[in-house]
């Protein structure tokens, strides 16, 4: 068994790496201060190829979940914020269009979205209904030519810069849980659509949007994937998204864990440096080794996805262990810093609060824990 990063892989990383250094770096203070990610910087992504998807002999071809992981891990130990929104126009709007979509969908869409020139989104939360997926109440009504859609989803990452969503909605309230939903490609310049971009301080500088529809028409053309289906398509996107937010999330750790190792290297107190403490020093050792055990965990997934198995297990494993060890980190490399990790623009200031933010996309901890109790118990 060879645990080495594969050659390739590294090669990508370094890459990616001397990428954000010209096209992320010198502008984050700026876009933590404006709270805003510029088109510009997802059509550099795209243009330099790493938006998730690349052609091949004229077909879209997905990266490998395993490099995503490691260059999920890289961009978010730098910004959370700034990874999960390139996570959700990759996961969360170009996957589903990508397995679910029509032939039509996928050639008017995918190509511009590769390229960062159409950016995507994914609407399904509402006040009521997040991890109860089939509980939303968004109403499609079928009408000549296509739907009306009513209704409002409240937290929608990327739904302030988003040029389309995919929305899922009731389109036959009579049917089962499982039949209710159907899941639509809609076009966020309609005719009814509003948007309120919401007040947060996690993820930043990425933007959270209340998304509200008022009778908006979505042409029959722009449903995705069979009517029906949308509770299938959207907890299959989860799934699928729950490897690179792991990745994510592991990257949040890793931020932290280096701003606190630096800090307790290089500040003294009573005399002596903070890693002298042996309290400190077995803290360090601890975190180090989870960091790495929930690294496997999640290289795992990825290794398992692209292996075409089942990968349900590995994904809701490492979800839940990143965050776990995110939470920890972020609060004890905050701890380290003191008084001045309260200031937001101090920079370990986003790890405790990304971390929090992590433990609630593509499900809570205790999902996560349903999932992998559920998983263990059809193998026993």
């Amino acid at each position: 068994m060879d645990f080495a990063m594969p050659e390739n892989v590294a090669k990508e990383l370094e890459e990616f790496a001397n990428f954000l250094k010209k096209h992320m770096d010198p502008f984050l203070t700026e876009w933590y201060e404006k709270e805003i990610i510029p088109r510009e910087f997802f059509q550099n992504l795209g243009q330099e190829g790493w938006l998730g998807f690349k052609q091949k002999d004229g077909q879209f071809v997905e990266q490998p979940y395993l490099t995503q992981t490691i260059l999920m891990e890289h961009l978010a130990k730098v910004s959370p914020g700034v990874a999960v929104a390139v996570l959700v126009h990759i996961s969360l709007g170009m996957v589903p269009l990508f397995l679910f979509g029509s032939e039509s969908q996928k050639a008017t869409y995918l190509p511009s979205a590769a390229r960062g020139e159409t950016l995507l989104c994914l609407g399904n939360t509402e006040h009521k209904a997040g991890s109860d997926v089939a509980n939303i109440g968004m109403e499609a009504e079928k009408v000549d030519g296509g739907w009306v859609l009513n209704g409002t989803k409240a937290y929608v990452t990327n739904g302030a810069i988003s040029d389309l969503a995919l929305i899922t909605a009731v389109s036959d309230p009579d049917a089962s849980r499982n039949r209710r939903l159907s899941m639509f490609l809609v076009d966020l310049s309609s005719t009814g659509v509003s948007r309120k971009k919401l007040s947060k301080r996690v993820w930043i500088p990425s933007d959270l949007t209340r998304l509200r529809f008022d009778r908006v028409f979505v042409p029959d053309e722009n449903l995705v994937g069979e009517q029906g289906k949308g509770l299938h398509h959207v907890l299959s996107t989860f799934t699928q998204s729950r490897i690179p937010i792991s990745g994510l999330t592991l990257g949040t750790a890793v931020g932290a864990f280096e701003a606190g190792l630096e800090r307790a290297t290089k500040r003294e107190i009573f005399g002596q440096r903070i890693a002298d403490f042996q309290a400190k020093s077995f803290e360090i050792a601890d975190f180090f080794t989870r960091i790495q055990a929930a690294r496997l965990l999640v290289l795992k997934a990825g290794w398992t996805k692209d292996q075409g198995k089942d990968f349900r297990l590995e994904a809701s494993m490492a979800k839940y262990m990143s965050v776990e060890i995110a939470r920890l980190i972020g609060v004890w490399a905050a701890d380290l810093f003191g008084a001045a990790s309260v200031m937001e623009d101090h920079p370990v200031h986003k790890f405790p609060m990304d971390a929090w933010a992590s433990s609630l996309g593509e499900g809570t901890q205790d999902v996560q824990k349903l999932i992998i109790f559920r998983e263990i118990m059809k193998k026993n």
